[in-house]
């Protein structure tokens, strides 16, 4: 018995270390600024002006304008790696009838602080506040969303409405997906930064384009699937059978993300 009894006060002791070690860790885990995102970086296909956001900490950001009678897409990138990694993105939206601003987060790409929920909204926010200062009206911005992305993308979108959102590869929530990632621990208590979104698709008007392929593996493909139920009309999606996470920009996602285009002018 003595034997049964230091083997669970052991066992016990070591999973309170774990706990412990996940709580004040998580953000090393959730933000990965010098991740290389999967992908290869590649060129830069056409001139962008490099520019920098004031926010809590300056943030560099990219910005394309092909024509100001066109929309401008306000990109926001997942939780890893750095502009670079979205050149390959960047290039095939360059052709489209759009101008854009991708924006680095505090902590990512060189820029100083350390990424959280709240900051990183705050980041967000200082991008829409920078094109509305270059008479970039609300009603001219797309926002894109891409994994993490997506989070902050309705996040902006609750207060405010845009001419449209896309949003790649969104979940519902990251208590949502740490549960399934550590269903051992008690994440509902442990989270610090929960990005509910699907709880704020309520407050969301704006026409979106959810896009998700079935065979995502770091956000389950029934997220973006809930995530379209819920939003209000207009809404559109783009879902594929053969996509994983960073999805592929080939013909049919760029033509989809052109047509939105076409119907929110």
């Amino acid at each position: 018995m003595k034997i049964i009894y230091l083997t669970l006060s052991l066992l016990v002791g070591i999973y309170f270390l774990i706990v412990i070690s996940i709580y004040l860790f998580q953000r090393s885990l959730l933000y990965h600024p010098t991740e290389n995102n999967y992908l290869e970086e590649k060129l830069l296909e056409h001139n962008i002006q490099k520019i920098v956001i004031p926010s809590e900490h300056e943030l560099t950001g990219w910005y394309y304008k092909k024509n100001s009678k066109f929309k401008t897409l306000l990109f926001f990138h997942g939780n890893a790696g750095k502009l670079e990694n979205r050149i390959y993105k960047l290039n095939d939206l360059s052709k489209l009838n759009i101008n854009y601003l991708i924006i680095a987060y505090r902590g990512f790409s060189g820029n100083e602080g350390s990424p959280s929920e709240d900051g990183l909204y705050l980041d967000a926010r200082a991008a829409k506040k920078w094109l509305n200062s270059n008479d970039i009206d609300d009603s001219n911005i797309i926002l894109y969303g891409e994994s993490l992305g997506t989070a902050i993308s309705i996040d902006l979108a609750k207060d405010f409405n845009f001419a449209g959102i896309i949003l790649e590869s969104p979940f519902t929530s990251m208590v949502d997906l740490a549960k399934i990632y550590y269903p051992y621990l008690p994440v509902s208590i442990l989270l610090k930064d929960r990005y509910n979104t699907l709880d704020k698709m309520k407050d969301i008007n704006s026409p979106i384009l959810i896009m998700h392929g079935k065979k995502d593996k770091i956000v389950p493909y029934n997220m973006g699937v809930k995530i379209f139920e819920i939003a209000k009309e207009p809404k559109y999606k783009y879902f594929n059978d053969y996509d994983d996470h960073m999805m592929e920009f080939n013909d049919n996602l760029i033509n989809s993300i052109d047509n939105f285009i076409k119907r929110i002018n």
